[in-house]
């Protein structure tokens, strides 16, 4: 079997909104890639193959869409219908793909939630995606088969996360909402504001070299970031919704934390430490390809994403595009991993790039 991961898609409506403007919240450009990915992996040699295809979370960008024209927080089960309704309308190619993907032989797919889809843990949204590939895609928080370990990592910090069992909370009228962290909250109604006055703001990596080149060269929007930042995390500590796993002091810390390029090789060890099956952490989240070789030969990766990401790097002052993602094999018969790369997906007529390869460890 190989075990394909990719995460932090982040579809939206489609490039273009009905009227024709272009959708300054789409980030997902790559639909024919991933149509070609699909194809190579389902069709000549690889027909017959056993491939479980395993979308490691923020596939959807389901906090930066509104439900009929207005940006609530309040998101129910049927306006998270509608939100995927509408995904799928803006992108024929990706959801075709998954289509002839899945009826093709011994192929699998796993959604894995993330912190921009956490409303796909509601059963219309998930009816709505099997709909339309006309088979059953396998919705759930964690993979976790032949000591491979997929999570999309977001749990580690606590202005992305709520506790799982307080993912639902009453809204108006009695209607179980989803019970949305900070910096959700934060992307739906301050994010969209930012963006149309400055539409990288969300990718550029490293953020804290982006906030010091702002000091000096933009200053003016460096003080509507503070302030807006400020008096939004202010506002939010006295709304009825989403309040649940508040706390100032760690809030505030982990504010400060998202200007630092964020490394996951912590976190990775963590699950390590208490799951000794496990031989591979894969996670996404973060935007940055990533990977370690533990002392006991275990590994940590993280997928990266198919979005651009400005860098704003010395060396490196453009927009990076790398379609990442890890392949692993397996013996199922054994019970092992045989091997496991850190790829880039290049197209049809030259597949893929091999960045990282591992042999198999004890």
């Amino acid at each position: 079997m190989q075990v394909l991961v990719l995460s932090d898609f982040h579809l939206g409506k489609g490039k273009f909104l009905e009227n024709g403007h272009i959708n300054i919240l789409e980030d997902f450009d790559e639909d024919e890639k991933f149509a070609e990915f699909l194809d190579h992996y389902s069709t000549g040699t690889y027909y017959f193959s056993d491939i479980h295809v395993v979308l490691n979370g923020d596939i959807f960008n389901l906090i930066q869409m509104d439900v009929d024209g207005v940006f609530t927080h309040l998101i129910s089960e049927e306006d998270t219908a509608k939100m995927v309704e509408q995904i799928i309308e803006g992108h024929p190619v990706f959801f075709s793909a998954l289509k002839r993907f899945l009826a093709r032989p011994n192929k699998q797919v796993t959604y894995v939630f993330g912190n921009h889809d956490i409303a796909m843990i509601f059963p219309k949204a998930q009816r709505a995606v099997n709909l339309a590939v006309e088979a059953e895609v396998h919705f759930t928080h964690q993979f976790c088969q032949h000591g491979i370990w997929i999570e999309h990592g977001h749990r580690f910090e606590p202005i992305n996360t709520v506790p799982r069992k307080k993912l639902l909370t009453e809204g108006p009228n009695q209607k179980e909402i989803i019970n949305l962290p900070w910096a959700s909250l934060f992307c739906i109604y301050m994010l969209p504001k930012l963006k149309k006055i400055r539409p990288y703001i969300d990718k550029v990596r490293p953020l804290s070299t982006y906030v010091r080149w702002t000091i000096l060269n933009d200053f003016r929007f460096f003080i509507y970031l503070s302030w807006s930042v400020f008096t939004y995390f202010i506002r939010t500590q006295f709304r009825p919704y989403g309040r649940f796993n508040k706390n100032f002091k760690m809030s505030i810390k982990q504010i400060f934390k998202i200007a630092i390029h964020p490394k996951y090789e912590k976190n990775a060890h963590k699950v390590l430490a208490t799951r000794k099956d496990v031989k591979i952490v894969v996670m996404g989240h973060t935007h940055i390809t990533e990977w370690r070789r533990f002392k006991d030969g275990r590994l940590y990766f993280n997928t990266g994403t198919w979005n651009p990401v400005p860098s704003m790097d010395a060396a490196l002052h453009k927009n990076i595009t790398n379609l990442t993602y890890v392949s692993i094999e397996v013996n199922e018969k054994k019970g092992q991993i045989k091997n496991a790369y850190l790829n880039v997906w290049q197209g049809k007529w030259r597949p893929y790039r091999e960045e990282i390869t591992t042999s198999y460890f004890p």
